[in-house]
């Protein structure tokens, strides 16, 4: 199984497999032709009110994360959760984010989430 994650910015690569942007929000100054998405999932994002907590600074990362997982156990985000996990297992996922960095964003959660499946 092979999920990485990637700021949607950066240019699409042969080895991306399915693109996923897993934002909220399109991402500023990138045309939809440009970003290459395959899907756009918006109900696997976190909800407002997590982003503006943790975009606060009021938390630690790792709290945000188990706060995100708690909301992707949620009925409609386990069911999208677990199709992206079925798409994973036929072939590479790169999950699309704007964040500056994607290593300490939900993204890092889903991809985290992804490969223990």
């Amino acid at each position: 199984m092979s999920v990485r994650v990637r700021r949607v910015y950066e240019d699409p690569e042969p080895a991306d497999g399915l693109r996923v942007l897993v934002d909220r929000l399109w991402p500023r100054g990138v045309s939809k032709d440009a970003a290459h998405v395959d899907e756009w999932p918006k109900d696997l994002t976190p909800s407002a009110e997590l982003r503006r907590w943790y975009h606060a600074g009021e938390g630690s990362y790792e709290e945000f994360a188990a706060r995100y997982e708690d909301e992707l156990a949620a009925p409609g985000a386990a069911e999208l959760l677990d199709g992206l996990r079925e798409s994973a297992h036929t072939g590479p996922v790169t999950l699309l984010t704007s964040s500056k960095d994607p290593g300490r964003s939900h993204a890092a959660v889903l991809a985290r989430l992804l490969e223990e499946a």
